[in-house]
């Protein structure tokens, strides 16, 4: 089927839905497990179109249907065979259609199918995201939740025109963790934090000096198994293929990816940046790119960004972000405690995390990645929350962000990670990113949403689109 057909029956269908309202559920028979029967019926399952399909989709996939309340009903993938475990995925929902191009999907299926999941290489969540919105479908998508900062603005203005349910997915914002960390700022104990460290060692291939390959990059012979090059980049460039991009380490380069701050920013400095309403800095500066430059990512970066004061109890922090090697943070003396015998012990940091200071110093906050627990260092303020907590319940406790995007899809409760929190989250590093890739200092205006002074930054905002993708930023 011609693709341009595909598009223009999608914005049709939109207009078609808009009139007619979403519905919650269908009654389309989906198909069962081959490996057990339908925990639930038909009529109370979610029929879910998942684009994307190998890699970490098999996780997210299972991890939505596992209550028995979601089933595949779609698969879309440019490259069926690119990842070993995509063939488990196949063989358990068998009866589940399959395509190449989610557009051609979403056309013949669009009045089958209640939720649709993004699990695929960053540069390509907006375009599947924003026509599912468009058809009045839930979304779920996977961190980060877009590759530029504009897209991200328009998935906020479409979540509020479409009034549909969002998610992108996020394991720090759900669990025991955060809601520590919710009893923290609800109790006052993260009132006029000032600095910020956030740091993750190497962990991406860009950061290991022996594979970073020489430039420029030599083409590749396309694999058999990829339906289509044009399709796998999207809205973005077409350049020659390369082994690197497909099927995994695109994520190392500035064109499709977002780097280590981008894989693993969203789980670190996701929980102060959301409940101490960070909101958009308002300078960032490359402190140090090791190897810099602008095809893919250096094999170190530092970077700080400088935020605002935010009101009473928010004064402006400064936060300071490192990954590669020696990121690790080197915490002050006075936070060290005495143990029983009289040894000094030091606070440890993990391999990625973050650390908050208060005022001058006056007390520090630790914690690792995802789902970890933050924690008061270097005073008695860690035992005394400790205390209250065994007196008071957690703030939030609940639903992880799977169950909590399938409950929300048939009307009970909310997301955990709706657009409106993961977009601006995405925002600060579709920032940092820019900074990385000019290897310079910005500074940005949140009020205009742009940078000021620097046009060829401007630009990275929001890069021009191919032409057949043009229409999906119109949409919000």
């Amino acid at each position: 089927m011609n693709y341009h057909l595909s598009t223009r029956r999608i914005f049709l269908a939109n207009s078609v839905a808009a009139g007619a309202g979403a519905t919650v559920l269908s009654a389309y028979l989906t198909g069962a497990r081959a490996d057990e029967k339908p925990k639930r019926p038909p009529s109370q399952r979610l029929n879910l179109a998942c684009i994307g399909v190998g890699g970490r989709a098999p996780r997210v996939i299972d991890s939505l249907c596992k209550d028995g309340f979601a089933e595949p009903v779609a698969f879309v993938d440019v490259d069926f065979e690119a990842r070993p475990n995509t063939a488990g995925v196949l063989a358990t929902w068998p009866k589940a259609k399959r395509f190449n191009d989610f557009r051609i999907m979403l056309d013949k299926m669009h009045r089958d199918i209640d939720a649709v999941v993004v699990v695929t290489p960053d540069h390509t969540h907006f375009t599947a995201a924003i026509a599912a919105m468009a058809l009045r479908k839930p979304v779920y998508v996977e961190k980060p939740l877009t590759r530029t900062f504009e897209e991200s603005e328009i998935l906020m203005r479409a979540e509020k025109k479409f009034g549909v349910v969002t998610q992108m997915g996020n394991q720090g914002h759900t669990g025991e963790g955060f809601d520590t960390f919710c009893a923290m700022v609800d109790q006052g104990l993260c009132d006029n934090v000032t600095r910020m460290e956030a740091w993750k060692t190497p962990s991406l291939w860009f950061m290991d000096k022996t594979k970073r390959p020489g430039l420029p990059l030599k083409e590749s012979e396309l694999p058999k198994s990829l339906s289509s090059w044009d399709l796998w980049c999207g809205p973005r460039k077409l350049l020659p293929f390369n082994t690197l991009y497909h099927p995994f380490n695109w994520r190392g380069f500035y064109e499709y990816g977002m780097g280590m701050l981008g894989d693993w920013g969203a789980h670190i400095i996701d929980y102060p940046h959301d409940k101490l309403q960070m909101g958009l800095p308002t300078k960032i500066s490359a402190l140090r790119m090791d190897d810099h430059n602008q095809i893919y990512f250096p094999l170190s970066s530092h970077l700080s960004m400088h935020f605002p004061a935010r009101g009473e109890n928010r004064p402006a922090i400064d936060m300071v972000w490192k990954d590669g090697a020696d990121c690790r943070p080197e915490i002050p003396a006075r936070f060290f405690t005495t143990g029983d015998n009289g040894q000094l012990l030091k606070p440890r940091a993990k391999g990625a995390g973050s650390l908050l200071y208060g005022e001058d110093d006056e007390f520090a906050i630790l914690r690792g990645n995802h789902g970890d627990a933050p924690y008061l260092i270097g005073n008695s303020s860690q035992s005394e929350f400790e205390e209250r907590l065994k007196k008071e319940p957690l703030p939030r406790g609940g639903k992880d962000h799977f169950t909590s995007f399938v409950s929300a899809c048939m009307g009970e409760g909310k997301t955990n990670s709706p657009f409106s929190v993961g977009a601006k989250l995405t925002q600060v590093m579709a920032l940092g990113t820019i900074a990385q890739y000019l290897n310079t200092e910005l500074t940005f205006a949140p009020e205009s949403k742009q940078f000021v002074g620097n046009d060829e930054a401007n630009v990275l905002l929001s890069p021009p689109a191919r032409k057949e993708w043009e229409e999906f930023y119109r949409l919000a």
